[in-house]
């Protein structure tokens, strides 16, 4: 050991690392620090310092209205109060959604503002939603293109006038119906009571207008005029100038006389006069 005076008057010991008098060796600071660093990073250590440490549970508070969540909302307010469950409504937002945090549980939609017309392929609507508590979380307006699938009947050949659509070569089809500017023709399968009212290209729908009740009584057959007047009936023959459906007024002619008149059709084989 080597004693120096400082400048202020002060003994100063030196330890020199050369192992002479007056030094030592640096084996055994290093063994303390790593002995040190054993006992802190050792898994014994570890594993009972997480054993008392607590839990951190985090609470999921929030629900996020984001553009699925709102979409499935709007779509079943919509199916609700315009189209029904006539077929299956698929929207999709023209314009991006921008998510939003809302309080936990189950929101709901309310549809403030709609088209005259109702669901289309695309229209503007405007709706608010509201929080479980029924807290109102503000309202919006956005652009939405829409399809309705739906099973229509689609005719899977040409089909021609005056063949029974329980005959015709129909089949269903998934359509958008909103896609089609034209109602729909909206029957049972095997109805007797139908005909093809125009002709109709493979492939295309069935239009209201491409089919109508078939006809009891056609043009230029005879049949049964019944004429009532109160107590007194009289039935002749008569020649029937245009189809006829049950309930319907037709144009007749008395043969005999050249007579026309009207009469209502009641069957296939009766029209009603009255006089």
């Amino acid at each position: 050991m080597k004693i120096n005076q400082t400048a202020n008057g002060r003994a100063r010991h030196s330890v020199r690392a050369d192992g002479g008098q007056g030094t030592a060796r640096p084996t055994a600071l290093w063994l303390l620090i790593f002995g040190s660093w054993m006992l802190v990073a050792s898994p014994l250590f570890a594993d009972e310092t997480s054993a008392t440490s607590p839990q951190v549970v985090v609470a999921v508070t929030n629900t996020v209205l984001d553009e699925a969540a709102v979409t499935k909302l709007l779509t079943a307010a919509l199916q609700e109060q315009y189209t029904g469950a006539d077929g299956e409504l698929a929207l999709r937002f023209t314009r991006p959604w921008v998510s939003q945090n809302a309080p936990a549980g189950q929101p709901t939609l309310k549809i403030l503002e709609m088209q005259n017309s109702g669901v289309t392929s695309a229209f503007l609507v405007r709706f608010q939603i509201f929080a479980a508590s029924g807290a109102s979380l503000g309202n919006w307006q956005v652009p939405v293109q829409a399809h309705l699938w739906r099973e229509i009947h689609v005719a899977r050949s040409m089909l021609k006038p005056g063949v029974l659509v329980a005959d015709a070569d129909i089949a269903l089809e998934r359509r958008d119906a909103l896609a089609l500017r034209a109602p729909l023709a909206e029957f049972a399968d095997g109805d007797t009571t139908l005909e093809i009212a125009e002709s109709v290209p493979a492939g295309s729908p069935l239009f209201a207008r491409a089919v109508k009740l078939r006809p009891v009584v056609r043009r230029g057959e005879m049949t049964n005029a019944r004429l009532e007047d109160g107590t007194l009936s009289v039935t002749m023959k008569v020649q029937a100038l245009e189809d006829g459906t049950p309930g319907q007024i037709i144009r007749l002619r008395n043969l005999q006389s050249a007579r026309d008149f009207s009469g209502k059709v009641l069957d296939e084989k009766t029209v009603l006069v009255s006089l």
